[in-house]
Order: structure tokens, then sequence, then C-alpha cells
């Protein structure tokens, strides 16, 4: 009789769950990419299938330590970009193309001073595919940094660009002053084929970089490399450097990408300070 009685008490008794605060949920949702299912009879929307529309950022936070994966299967996706950015933190990372087993074609090692003011923007060529875009960020845990990768809309460099390309011996090196009405840079470098070895490096200032990127790339013909540089205020100096042998030469195109007009170049009264050159007594 006293089994009897227990046996229905002990089926039926649950364990207290935990409650999860809504912003947990949205929190964990985010992280692992939580699709919202649709309702019957609803038709399917583009970000119920993954994709996000125009107006929504789909960036992924890379804390520091980890590493994230972008795989493109479709040999159709012949370039990528990639975007990096912080909150106003340093950024310092590895972005690396893995095309078959322990094959890396192309990799880079970027690091800015301010990821929210100066933030990396650079394409990535990924012709015969599949092919995988890895990013590990590389800094304390202290630094995390939200990572974009799109295979559409990609940026692509200018004819002035493509025209004034001058070429880099192997140990040489080229600088490129701009004006302070200069917002962003683009830069680009190619080779014959031969295999490509270059840092770039973003001064402003005496040896103050604020940005620099490290860069191999086996193929300089099949895999250009192509990036944007964001050059806010005066004195920016984009510095190229032919890590490589003199043996293998490449080519260099920087020019101004947006330049704003409402900025004056000369001096103004409580803001930089000119010293030298010809001055009025």
């Amino acid at each position: 009789m006293v089994l009897s009685a227990l046996a229905p008490l002990s089926l039926g008794f649950h364990a207290p769950m935990t409650a999860v605060a809504p912003a947990s949920r949205a929190a964990v949702r985010m992280q692992v990419g939580y699709v919202a299912p649709t309702a019957p009879g609803v038709a399917e929307t583009p970000l119920a299938r993954g994709n996000a529309p125009l107006g929504i950022d789909s960036s992924i936070l890379v804390q520091g330590g980890s590493l994230r994966t972008w795989s493109y299967r479709s040999p159709s996706v012949e370039q990528v970009q990639v975007v990096l950015s912080t909150e106003g933190r340093p950024l310092d990372a590895d972005i690396e193309l893995w095309q078959g087993p322990d094959n890396t074609p192309c990799k880079m090692r970027v690091y800015v001073e301010n990821g929210q003011l100066r933030p990396f923007s650079a394409v990535v060529e990924t012709p015969r595919g599949p092919n995988t875009i890895a990013i590990r960020n590389i800094g304390q845990v202290e630094f995390p940094l939200a990572a974009n990768v799109v295979a559409d809309n990609v940026d692509a460099p200018s004819a002035e660009c493509l025209d004034t390309r001058m070429t880099i011996q192997g140990g040489a090196l080229r600088t490129y002053p701009f004006d302070p009405t200069v917002d962003s840079v683009q830069v680009l470098l190619k080779t014959d084929g031969r295999p490509l070895n270059a840092r770039i490096e973003l001064l402003q200032g005496p040896n103050n970089n604020k940005q620099v990127i490290e860069l191999y790339t086996e193929d300089g013909l099949d895999r250009p490399f192509f990036c944007i540089l964001e050059t806010p205020g005066s004195g920016n100096v984009v510095r190229v450097v032919n890590t490589a042998p003199v043996e293998f030469p490449m080519t260099a195109g920087v020019v101004p990408n947006s330049i704003n007009q409402e900025m004056s170049s000369s001096a103004v009264l409580g803001g930089d300070v000119v010293i030298g050159g010809d001055v009025g007594w």
C-alpha cells in the first residue's frame, strides 16, 4: 500500500527550473546565430534564412584568443572583403586564407591602435573554391573585436590606383604623404606571379604607427592585395616596404580614396601648429 501511494508522487515530481532572463536568451541567440522560427502559413523572409538584409549589422564578436572561420564552398566566390573593428581599443589579429589541407596561400597580421577610428578593411582573393577565411584575435581577453566577412559589394581599386602603380624592389620602401583633407587611402599591391611579402604602415608623426599590416601571398598576380586605410587627422604617411629579397619586386599603387572638401589644409588657431617654411614676419 505504501509503495503504491508513493509511486504517483515520484512519477509526478519535477525539479524546479531556473528562470533565464530575456537579456540572457537574446545574448545566447546572438552568439550562436539563432534564427526565429516562422509561423505556419507565413512566407520565409531573408532574415529567417539567415541572410541579413541591408541595414542590419552582421558582424560577429571575436573574443581575445579565439578563432572564427567563414567557409565558401562555391567556386563562384572569387573574392571576399574582411572588415575588423573594435569599440576604440587596440586591434591585433591574424587573418588566413585556407584552401585545402595545410595550404595557406594568403595570410596577414594586422595591428590597429584604435579599431573604432581606423577600422581595418581589405579584400582577399579566393579563386577556385572551396575557401575558408580564418580570423584569430591574438589580443588579450580585454580586447575583443568585431569581424565581418562579405562576398558581395566588394570594394575595387579605382582607375587612378591601377594607373599610378610603381615598382618597389625587394628590400626597398616607398612613402606616400597625404594632405589632411584625405579621409581614406587605397592601397594595391601586386606582382608578376611571384610571391608577395610586404609590410604596410600608417604613420602619424615620427615613428608613430597607427596601423601595421604584414602580408604574405604566394602569387601576387593571382591573389593581389587591396585595402582601404582610414587616415583621419593630419600628418598621415603610408609606408610600403617590400620585405622580400631583391629577386621578388612588386608594384604598389597608393592613392586617395575619399576627400573631405570641408576641411581646410591650413593651420587653425588652437589646432595644428606649423613650424618652419616661408613665414611672413
